[in-house]
């Protein structure tokens, strides 16, 4: 059983091509749960037919080959192919020896209950192998080019880049590539998880996988099937299994040990308290009894339960990642991830949506409306992201007639006439420049200060915003434990402070580049332990080297070929949600392989001595192989049931999360504070911002902490409570980070 699901979970993924394994594996299923009811109903007729001698053996042997045919096949190939033990080596020398000794009946049933357990293992497999294989949907069968006028279905793979291709109404996009005519809404959600369909036009950029709606579409291929994205995705999905946990490689090597093992202690089992009774003791060597005994050994040392225990639950907890738009690339990476305390971010694209866009309008001299307008206008000739969206936020038909003597200052901004009056657009150097008064603005973001005709106009605020669900991913980490979260960023420190405090990140570091984020991030691996993981969580091709060198990289969205490269993990629908979820789902399949394991142990700790007789001069307890084969059917049941549960495991529940352990005793506190007191701590250490974070999400990790105002200049915190809270977590929290708390008042 083992060996065939081994080699079934590496060849899984690989075999979902083409046609949906589904279907086949259902037929499987059918034919085998045909043959054990048949051969279940003729045991049961056998029973009562009153039938002897060579008669009783042939009849017998009917249901015996029915059921069991193709185990004795393996065993006969395993044997020529020089690879005897496996467990149908075990099945088929227990079942035949039984039968040699006259007891059919407990041949058979050994045979039954091994076909049964099998049933259930081939079950979960295919449950847990459809979650990823639902992904192949997306694999596209074949890509349209135009010939004579008319369109020739060729191969994906057969597709030079630059070709114009056909994706008509229904099919799917087969290929990367440039819309060059025609319109259409595409179904990304296969990709991306929107269920909105997107709008796609002339000159639009669009990704194999998407489903195409309504328009046809000629468009321009930019990669090779091979480098598209649907091709990658699916690379990736089809060669997870390929890469194994520590625990799996361990359990691996340890049946290729253990059957041999098993089946060289069967045969002394049946040889040598023969021998001693008969030499030693002068006693009758009872060969019958111990070789029965030896036989039954054989069957309930089959390590079923043992070998697919771990490898059944990765795989389930792979698949119902999949399932959620986790895509993991090995069984290594989720037994890595769950073991993950730190986790760092990057900001633009990942924390935020790297999509700036005018979020005010301060001390404006005239109607906003009209401020917008001569701003976009004045930036009209500008390809830069902040002209973008100046121009998005106008939202009507830039005239550009209306625009004359356009000057772009380096480093300042834009001046120019709008309908003859002069405009400028820019930075504060701008208005220093051109000695116009501004006023400054409180908020972060981009400022844009506006002048019209020689005077101030008022400013335009363009930020970034948060991406959904941002503030709430980092909540769920800190509530599952996570010890520090971290976030690394190219911005400026105002900027990046500012994200930090909305979302209650702890650290932040910013004005980086690519490879001061490494450095930070080598910095962070030096200082935890050898137990305690990091992962790296970002968006772009910036963010390779970081993705690489984290203990976990953990990649946004599906549409970038470095996400899919160099991320150890691909969060298929962009979802900052599905961290803490995939970090839930890992621990829950490390929890599920140890009870599987622990019950695969018990199971061999009770029944290996059972079978070899140890508990006979005690207690006298006997076993007879039909009894051992149906314990070893119940053993591997109760390992593929549970396995299964991962399936029904709710990802997004924070519930049952491991929340972060105190080292003060229960019986240490005194909880004295009363809702809605303040608490203030002076705190000596402080230097900047980013201790303020530090110190703020200590307190605020805290049950019964509302919130936390701190401030590094003043040395304080001033703590809001909602319920009672011992002041010695707040001090032992607090001192964790580095910091020295003189006092609590």
């Amino acid at each position: 059983m083992w060996s065939g699901f081994i080699r079934q979970n590496e060849e899984a993924l690989r075999r979902v091509q083409g046609e949906r394994l589904g279907k086949d594996m259902t037929k499987r299923q059918k034919k085998s749960l045909t043959r054990i009811i048949i051969a279940a109903v003729l045991m049961i007729i056998l029973k009562f037919l009153p039938v002897e001698g060579w008669l009783k053996f042939v009849l017998y042997m009917v249901p015996y080959l029915v059921v069991g045919y193709d185990i004795l096949r393996k065993a006969f190939k395993g044997i020529l192919n020089k690879q005897v033990f496996d467990e149908n080596f075990l099945m088929a020398v227990a079942t035949i020896g039984a039968i040699a000794l006259g007891n059919y009946k407990e041949g058979v049933s050994v045979m039954l209950f091994y076909q049964i357990g099998e049933l259930f293992q081939s079950y979960a497999v295919g449950k847990s192998r459809r979650n990823i294989s639902d992904l192949m949907d997306i694999r596209p069968d074949y890509a349209n080019i135009e010939k004579d006028g008319e369109l020739e279905q060729v191969d994906p793979d057969e597709v030079e880049v630059g070709t114009i291709i056909v994706v008509q109404p229904g099919e799917k996009v087969p290929i990367d590539g440039v819309i060059e005519e025609g319109s259409s809404t595409l179904n990304t959600s296969a990709l991306t998880g929107e269920s909105v369909p997107r709008e796609a036009a002339a000159g639009d950029e669009v990704i194999s996988g998407c489903i195409n709606l309504t328009g046809l579409l000629k468009i321009r291929t930019t990669k090779e099937f091979g480098e598209s994205t649907v091709s990658k995705i699916l690379d990736l999905v089809e060669n997870s299994s390929s890469k194994k946990s520590r625990s799996e490689n361990f359990i691996s090597k340890f049946a290729r040990y253990y059957t041999p093992a098993v089946c060289y202690g069967a045969l002394a089992l049946a040889i040598l308290p023969p021998l001693v009774r008969m030499f030693a003791f002068a006693l009758a060597p009872e060969w019958g009894d111990w070789i029965y005994r030896a036989l039954t050994f054989l069957v309930i040392s089959c390590p079923c339960a043992l070998v697919i225990s771990i490898p059944l639950s990765f795989f389930a907890g792979i698949g119902g990642a999949s399932h959620e738009g986790v895509l993991v690339k090995g069984s290594n990476y989720l037994e890595t991830m769950a073991q993950t305390k730190y986790v760092v971010f990057d900001k633009t694209g990942t924390m935020t949506q790297g999509v700036f866009e005018v979020n005010g309008v301060h001390h404006n001299t005239m109607p906003e409306e009209q401020l917008l307008e001569y701003a976009a206008l004045a930036e009209c000739s500008s390809s830069h992201p902040i002209s973008k969206s100046l121009q998005k936020a106008y939202g009507k038909q830039i005239n550009r007639d209306r625009v004359t003597e356009i000057e772009e200052l380096s480093g300042k901004g834009v001046t120019a006439k709008v309908d003859g009056i002069p405009v400028a657009a820019g930075n504060a150097k701008l208005m220093k420049y051109l000695n116009v008064e501004y006023s400054e603005c409180e908020e972060v973001g981009t400022i844009v200060h506006v002048a019209v005709n020689g005077k101030y106009a008022g400013h335009i605020l363009i930020s970034d915003k948060l991406k959904p669900h941002a503030k709430e991913a980092i909540r769920d980490l800190k509530k599952a434990g996570i010890t520090k979260t971290v976030m690394l960023t190219g911005d400026m420190k105002r900027v990046a402070d500012k994200v930090a405090e909305e979302l209650g990140i702890g650290e932040v570091y910013s004005e980086l580049l690519p490879a001061d984020k490494v450095a930070k991030v080598e910095q962070l691996l030096s200082q935890k332990s050898e137990k305690e993981k990091l992962a790296f969580v970002g968006d772009g091709i910036n963010d390779a080297p970081v993705l690489s060198r984290a203990d976990i990289g953990i990649a946004i969205g599906a549409g970038t070929d470095i996400a899919i490269d160099a991320a150890d993990v691909v969060l298929m629908k962009s979802r900052l949600s599905d961290v803490p979820a995939a970090v839930r789902l890992s621990r829950a399949t490390l929890k599920n392989i140890h009870e599987n394991l622990f019950w695969a142990f018990f199971y061999n700790v009770i029944g290996i001595p059972l079978a070899a007789g140890v508990w006979i001069p005690i207690f006298g307890w006997t076993l007879n192989p039909m009894f051992g084969a149906f314990a070893m059917s119940l053993s591997s049941f109760c390992v593929v049931s549970n396995a299964l549960r991962l399936n029904l495991f709710k990802v997004k529940d924070a519930k049952k999360d491991k929340k972060l352990k105190s080292e003060v005793s229960v019986s240490e506190l005194s909880l004295t504070q009363t809702d809605g007191e303040t608490k203030t701590l002076k705190i000596k250490g402080m230097m900047c911002g980013h201790c303020e974070a530090r110190v703020k999400q200590a307190l605020e990790s805290l049950e019964g902490v509302e919130e936390a105002k701190v401030s590094h200049e003043a040395g304080t915190a001033v703590v809001i409570l909602s319920a009672p809270v011992d002041e010695k977590l707040m001090k032992q929290n607090v001192e964790k980070e580095g910091y020295k708390v003189l006092s609590i008042k």
